[in-house]
């Protein structure tokens, strides 16, 4: 998979040298075989898709196979880890695999994806969300828009999801920005498969995820009435994380160096 390569051309006027090396790197920007617009859109929405289809099919698998709570978020977690893994080689140098909003976001902050592509990028990841979480409840003989009833709302749960969207962010692009973008679909794998067990969210981490796990009442699922606070929270961690990748990374460092 192609990671650094030397800084190209921008698309946009106002890109800067790191914005334009950015662009092409693994699971930041718009991809390194820098295809079309409407490719990387559904490179995006596949991948969010089949992430929900891994989050949620897993999580009524699990609710089946046993009432042990432990062990289903165990098969739950591990199950969403091996995707991501699979998900991100897969599309990576498609669209960047994105697949969360709060990437595209912060991708767009650091200068390296254009605004409309943003825009984008966010409605067909919310789209394919959304559609993933349907084909898991039909996988398994559910309504396929089965609303949720899980409330998850507390103060320690927001907390939790700062936390879980910063420390996502940073593992990004901490990767990819001192020269090791070709680990990052092992490091947020391996990263999320924890968070799992270390955040009493479980680590949602992504907003258009979020939104998809309240149509299926299942092990995976939120309520309705628990989404906006979730969302604000991943919002809230975002810049945190803009914050911190500023000060920790004012430079970077290609593979080759």
């Amino acid at each position: 998979m192609s990671t650094h390569r030397s800084a190209q051309r921008g698309d946009s006027a106002g890109d800067t040298p790191v914005a334009e090396q950015l662009r092409v790197d693994v699971e930041t920007g718009t991809g390194a075989m820098r295809l079309d617009l409407p490719r990387r859109l559904l490179a995006e929405a596949l991948g969010t898709g089949l992430l929900i289809v891994a989050v949620v099919g897993s999580g009524i698998m699990a609710q089946r196979l046993t009432t042990d709570v432990g062990l289903q978020l165990l098969e739950n977690s591990l199950a969403t880890a091996g995707a991501l893994v699979a998900l991100i080689l897969m599309f990576g140098a498609v669209s960047g695999a994105h697949f969360n909003p709060v990437v595209t976001l912060l991708d767009r902050v650091l200068g390296s994806i254009r605004t409309r592509d943003a825009v984008l990028y966010i409605a067909a990841q919310t789209v394919g969300a959304c559609l993933g979480a349907m084909l898991a409840n039909a996988m398994f003989e559910l309504p396929l828009i089965n609303m949720s009833t899980h409330d998850r709302s507390s103060g320690a749960l927001w907390v939790s999801e700062i936390v879980a969207t910063a420390t996502l962010l940073l593992v990004i692009q901490g990767c990819v920005r001192s020269g090791r973008a070709a680990v990052v679909p092992f490091a947020v794998a391996g990263w999320i498969g924890g968070a799992y067990w270390f955040t009493s969210s479980t680590s949602f981490a992504n907003p258009a995820v979020t939104i998809a796990r309240m149509l299926s009442d299942t092990f995976a699922g939120i309520a309705p009435a628990s989404v906006p606070m979730f969302i604000l929270m991943q919002v809230i961690g975002l810049t945190v994380a803009a914050v911190l990748i500023r000060f920790l990374y004012p430079t970077i460092r290609s593979d080759d160096d």
